[in-house]
């Protein structure tokens, strides 16, 4: 089957997917609810279209002429309200849309722990998809996994930066539960040899790595990998909210996330058939293999291909309504061709910094995450490259130009909307005018408050940030001045 759809294809799986079927000679066409979120991606020859699961008419569109579609889309890292009830009408826009259009099969990345007790709306959910997908008359093909783990996934973060910061753990009971993780890499595998393989047809197959393991025992995995001593001291009166909290102050994960992932991991999620083993042509490889593979990028600081904070939407709204926009705009004319001073300002944040006030921009994510904001522990996904939509500590891209814009939407708590926008334009004998501006919708009076009462120092840190991109793009070796 050579035409394919992917439904969630700017996910941590989808993304890898699509460009692995390009490379197959597929040709793949995905669904996106925004396009400026792929428009960086090296997908050469991606049919990009605009529309979402929840419109069955984008559906019946973007099906046209397919013969296969992938389903990996979830809300796991939205609101739980009318999660399954969401998710349930997803599926079944999916399925009449595939019906209508003549798609001849579906392939579902679906959830372990069908027969799980205590299940989290996270995994009833998963399976509630699995059985709409799979009551139409396309047929279906679903794998079932479990955390998924590789550089750049959610589940995995959370146990890395655990184990990385912290010496002495106490941890909740979930800490206990078994479970069966797979690798990205064979998580991947799954999913493109399903297509071609007639054996997989209209059947479900659970997938991971050969090992049954505890949580606790996957953290003990990485520290001795990361060649850290950690201690744990278990608790009985961690709840999910309060775990969810406690992972929000020590991971770059928010709240809503989290608390999706330990209800997740609170039920027992092992394989129950084991066809897969008979079906597929390989076997999974090994937890501590997997381990391995996720920590390389991760200790090399090298490129992480997706990352679990790439899936959130994008849409620039600040540009519909100016009536109550407020604007600190800076300008400054440097001595250096706009290449060179795009180039500073694309490496801004994660390990980088943001060249000015460092200390004052770590205190502003300290009381984020006291907040129960994202902080600044999400880092950036590679230290010289942004594609839109990607986060970038506690922003994200919403849009990106290359050498002419960068414009960057606030997910701090701030009492209403901002943006911070880097625009550049040539100059006179080859310099740069690049003009930096803050923008900021306030909610109420609480955002008017917050705005004044924040001004003398946002004048103070965006003005020595201006001069330091300035100073930055005219050091001949490219060292990094930070003031």
């Amino acid at each position: 089957m050579n035409n394919i759809l992917v439904l969630g294809a700017t996910g941590y799986v989808g993304g890898r997917l699509v460009p692995r079927l390009l490379k197959q000679g597929r040709e793949v066409r995905c669904l996106v609810r925004s396009p400026a979120k792929v428009e960086g991606k090296n997908w050469p020859g991606a049919d990009i279209r605009q529309g979402d699961v929840m419109d069955k008419e984008s559906l019946v569109a973007a099906m046209e002429g397919i013969d296969l579609v992938y389903y990996m889309v979830h809300l796991m890292t939205g609101d739980s309200s009318g999660l399954v009830e969401k998710e349930e009408q997803a599926a079944r826009n999916t399925i009449e849309a595939a019906e209508q259009a003549g798609v001849k099969r579906i392939i579902y990345l679906g959830a372990l722990g069908k027969n799980a007790t205590g299940k989290s709306k996270h995994l009833v959910s998963r399976h509630a998809t699995g059985r709409i997908l799979g009551g139409g008359s396309v047929p279906l093909t679903e794998l079932c996994a479990g955390v998924i783990i590789g550089a750049g996934s959610a589940s995995f973060e959370v146990i890395h930066h655990l184990v990385n910061k912290l010496p002495v753990m106490i941890t909740p009971r979930w800490v206990k539960e078994e479970t069966q993780t797979i690798g990205i890499a064979d998580t991947l595998r799954y999913l493109m040899e399903a297509a071609d393989n007639p054996e997989t047809v209209g059947r479900s197959f659970d997938v991971g790595c050969p090992e049954i393991i505890t949580y606790k025992e996957m953290m003990l995995a990485v520290a001795r990998e990361l060649k850290l001593k950690r201690v744990m001291i278990p608790v009985p009166v961690l709840t999910p909210k309060l775990s969810s909290y406690w992972l929000n102050l020590i991971t770059p994960i928010p709240v809503s996330l989290a608390r999706s992932i330990i209800e997740s991991v609170s039920s027992r999620t092992v394989c129950e058939n084991h066809d897969a083993l008979e079906v597929f042509s390989f076997q999974p490889q090994s937890y501590y293999e997997v381990v391995r593979q996720a920590l390389a990028p991760l200790k090399d600081q090298g490129y992480i291909e997706t990352h679990w904070t790439g899936a959130s939407g994008t849409s620039v709204e600040f540009l519909s309504e100016t009536t109550n926009l407020k604007e600190d705009r800076r300008e400054e004319t440097i001595p250096a061709p706009p290449e060179r001073v795009f180039q500073v300002i694309k490496t801004i944040g994660g390990k980088n910094g943001w060249y000015f006030a460092n200390s004052l921009w770590r205190l502003r994510g300290f009381i984020d995450k006291r907040l129960g904001g994202v902080g600044l522990s999400r880092g950036r996904r590679d230290p010289e490259e942004l594609f839109t939509g990607e986060a970038l500590d506690f922003f994200r891209v919403e849009d990106i130009r290359e050498n002419e814009r960068l414009l960057l939407k606030a997910e701090m708590k701030t009492g209403g909307k901002a943006w911070l926008e880097f625009a550049l334009a040539p100059a006179d004998n080859g310099g740069t005018r690049l003009r930096q501006t803050a923008y900021y919708y306030p909610h109420g009076l609480i955002g008017f408050l917050y705005w004044y009462s924040v001004y003398p120092l946002h004048a103070y840190v965006f003005n020595g940030m201006l001069k330091a991109i300035a100073a930055n793009s005219v050091q001949e070796d490219g060292a990094t001045v930070v003031e």
